[in-house]
């Protein structure tokens, strides 16, 4: 790992405290985002990737907490920033896009109105040159006639058209990093697209890195520099999209991969990864994945540390697949 990074995810852990015990939520993830970078992080219902972007943007509620671990933003350590500092540091250098945009919309405030807080919050500028700022992110989203939308409200926006002002409200401030939270779940296909394609242009144009979370392998696969697959709390497998995705290790990124419909037989039933995600109060001894996998034996009773395959290819797997994964047509 080098020092340029944008962010740098070091041994996150994440915990729950319950009555019944401490739950680790989060177990020691380890990533890095570079300038201008898109990092897909993929993962069942339940992985964990919601609960990485909310840790990393310090959104979490009682009882949860990060224990451990380091989050630097351009070589800033976010858990030794005071209270004020990440108030200063959330919606300005880090942003988040959720999937229901009317989590960052308020129905009864005008666009116009909203935009100009954010711009605000963070910043000293005159009305006129805030509106102007409102303006060109209205525009870099795809929203034509900005006036005309800044002076309406959410509900006369489309959902898509909700979706593209949330984007454009993380966007007004620079940040260094976006972390999208499935923000395209919801959408029609072509809708998706046109948002897709908006981010890629933005990521190249502004430098700002994005963390999209999602649980459609379809979309990293044409978004996303680079993949990070999670799996109970832990990041199984990590490395380019092309290799991720051409010669996945994990048996669980196999599966993932295989359950996609295009990649089944015609006419034949759509293949399922056997068993389900366990509770992270219950999690099986070593790794996690072993009692749903077809290649686990008594090694997998220990718990598996990532290890490279290559300079950016890293798998948790004591039984990795070495060969690229062959789909019926």
């Amino acid at each position: 790992m080098t020092a340029t990074a944008q962010l740098k995810v070091e041994n996150l852990v994440t915990e729950f405290v319950m009555r019944e015990g401490v739950v680790r939520a989060l177990d020691e993830v380890s990533f890095e985002l570079h300038a201008g970078q898109i990092m897909g992080l993929v993962g069942e219902s339940g992985s964990g990737k919601s609960l990485t972007g909310f840790s990393l943007m310090g959104l979490l509620d009682q009882p949860g907490r990060v224990a451990s671990g380091r989050i630097l933003l351009k070589g800033q350590d976010i858990r030794k920033m005071s209270a004020e500092q990440v108030r200063q540091m959330r919606g300005n250098r880090m942003a988040m896009i959720f999937q229901d945009p009317m989590m960052t919309l308020n129905p009864v405030m005008k666009i116009s109105a909203q935009m100009i807080e954010a711009i605000e919050a963070h910043r000293s500028v005159s009305k006129a040159v805030a509106l102007d700022e409102c303006r060109a992110a209205l525009a870099m989203v795809g929203i034509p006639s900005p006036d005309e939308r800044l002076d309406a409200y959410p509900h006369q926006f489309s959902g898509g058209m909700r979706q593209r002002v949330a984007i454009a409200i993380a966007l007004l401030n620079k940040p260094d990093v976006i972390i999208a939270d499935e923000p395209t779940t919801a959408l029609d296909v072509t809708i998706q697209g046109q948002i897709l394609a908006e981010v890629q242009k933005i990521c190249r144009q502004t430098g700002t890195s994005v963390i999209w979370i999602t649980h459609d392998l379809s979309v990293v696969s044409g978004l996303a520099d680079h993949i990070s697959v999670m799996y109970a709390g832990r990041i199984v497998e990590q490395g380019t999209s092309a290799e991720v995705l051409g010669s996945p290790s994990h048996p669980y990124t196999r599966g993932l991969i295989r359950s996609v419909p295009a990649a089944n037989p015609p006419n034949q039933p759509l293949y399922q990864i056997p068993g389900m995600t366990p509770a992270l109060s219950q999690l099986p001894r070593g790794c996690a994945f072993s009692p749903r996998c077809e290649r686990s034996s008594n090694a997998c009773l220990d718990k598996p540390v990532l290890h490279a395959l290559n300079a950016e290819h890293t798998v948790r797997c004591f039984h990795p697949y070495r060969e690229p994964l062959e789909l019926s047509q």
